[in-house]
């Protein structure tokens, strides 16, 4: 499989496919395709669909085969921002925002991700139940705003705002911490919290998080100006 990611700010990663490859796919991801793409539209079982329950993902997904040689097929960004391309292939295991799935190859595996410790679900901005790919191949991920990746050394911390972290390495510990003091708290617009990152393990930010940005454009919906 060979694939290249176009456009800004909605991209597509169009995606050319050998006889016999296969893509698995988010509900409506598809934006156009060569006519020899077969499409096959399944759950993945009771336990998948809990799963998706979970992260918020469509409970059924779409795999897409090249029938008969060689096949296209584009998948779209349903937010303004980047799709990020991740290989698995090495065996590593990565943790990201749920809802970020876009599509993968077919070797990829998709499960929940709790977050071990509850103070980092409640209040680290991404929530208790996150999405881990493992597996072979790659997996397209959507994320929101651009995208700034940072390899962090055993023990070497960063602390980043609620809802900027994207996808992380499973090496990757998170936790949150609080803002120190009262009028930081009150008055410095960034809410209570903190994420706070430690690693080894890269961790890839995102710099408008699809919630951040209907909030700055909601005065403007309202007042219809």
């Amino acid at each position: 499989m060979q694939f290249e990611v176009k456009g800004t700010p909605f991209p597509v990663v169009v995606c050319n496919l050998e006889g016999g490859e296969s893509m698995k796919c988010q509900k409506g991801a598809m934006t156009w395709m060569s006519p020899n793409m077969q499409m096959e539209t399944s759950t993945g079982g009771i336990g998948k669909m809990f799963g998706k329950a979970f992260t918020g993902e469509a409970l059924t997904e779409n795999k897409y085969t090249a029938q008969g040689g060689q096949g296209m097929i584009a998948f779209g960004s349903g937010v303004p921002g980047n799709i990020l391309p991740i290989d698995l292939s090495d065996g590593k295991t990565i943790v990201a925002q749920k809802r970020s799935f876009l599509a993968s190859e077919a070797g990829v595996n998709m499960e929940i991700h709790f977050q071990k410790k509850g103070a980092a679900g409640l209040f680290g901005g991404e929530g208790f139940v996150m999405q881990k790919f493992s597996g072979k191949g790659y997996v397209f991920l959507e994320v929101d705003g651009s995208t700034v990746e940072y390899d962090l050394q055993p023990g070497q911390t960063m602390i980043v705002d609620t809802g900027n972290l994207a996808v992380m390495d499973s090496t990757v510990k998170m936790d949150i911490q609080m803002i120190k003091g009262l009028g930081n708290m009150l008055g410095g617009g960034e809410g209570l919290f903190n994420t706070v990152l430690t690693g080894p393990g890269r961790v890839w930010l995102q710099t408008m998080p699809v919630s951040t940005l209907a909030g700055a454009i909601s005065p403007y919906i309202a007042t219809g100006r």
